[in-house]
């Protein structure tokens, strides 16, 4: 079986290019020998719970890219089985664009970013969306942003993944990521001994005769 994301991407303008730049060899061999890449595997799984957010793109009707971007909670966005993942699509500035190019197109492109370890994973799949009210039982399994209204569940079927090389990816980290590193910890420790610092200054303050 060919790689999945390199025949969805590698239309005959991109070979061309690719034949172009000289490249067009490697990327073939890739798209002929490399691994499908169409069901989510372990690793892919677990990196997709462990998100608290990604990118997703659609195209308008007139041909127009669009990218939302979507946060919440770590593993808000839930795999249900290796073909299909879904999240709770909640109240935003109410221009509703991406669910009108979901109407015209369910084609949907995600990027999901780890930026402290440099690693991008790529998905293409079809997007179905359904009104809370009516989607299925296993709705209660995902989780809610907190203080937000779900107005639809989104499912995405999974087409094809692809890992990014890391070059370029800029290291960023949350405040709960920098207290649970190394960092974090000798923060913590830093602060622990300004406290204590600051209790020795107090009592010795109160010791000092008044007057």
């Amino acid at each position: 079986m060919s790689h999945a994301f390199s025949t969805l991407t590698f239309t005959p303008s991109v070979k061309e290019v690719q034949t172009e730049l000289g490249v067009r060899g490697t990327n073939q061999k890739l798209n002929e020998r490399g691994l499908p890449n169409d069901a989510l595997g372990y690793y892919e799984q677990e990196f997709i719970a462990a998100r608290d957010s990604f990118y997703m793109a659609t195209v308008s009707e007139t041909g127009w890219p669009y990218i939302q971007h979507r946060g919440g909670p770590t593993g808000f966005l839930r795999v249900l089985d290796d073909k299909t993942i879904a999240f709770a699509d909640v109240t935003g500035n109410r221009q509703y664009i991406t669910l009108g190019n979901l109407r015209a197109s369910d084609k949907v492109s995600l990027f999901l970013m780890d930026y402290p370890h440099q690693t991008r994973l790529k998905i293409l799949g079809h997007a179905e969306f359904l009104p809370w009210v009516e989607a299925p039982e296993w709705k209660a399994e995902l989780t809610v942003p907190p203080r937000t209204k779900p107005e639809r569940v989104v499912q995405i079927h999974v087409e094809a993944f692809d890992w990014n090389c890391p070059q370029h990816i800029t290291p960023r980290w949350t405040s709960e990521e920098i207290l649970a590193s190394p960092v974090g910890e000798r923060l913590a420790s830093m602060q622990a001994e300004i406290e204590r610092l600051r209790e020795e200054l107090k009592q010795a303050k109160s010791s000092l005769p008044s007057g």
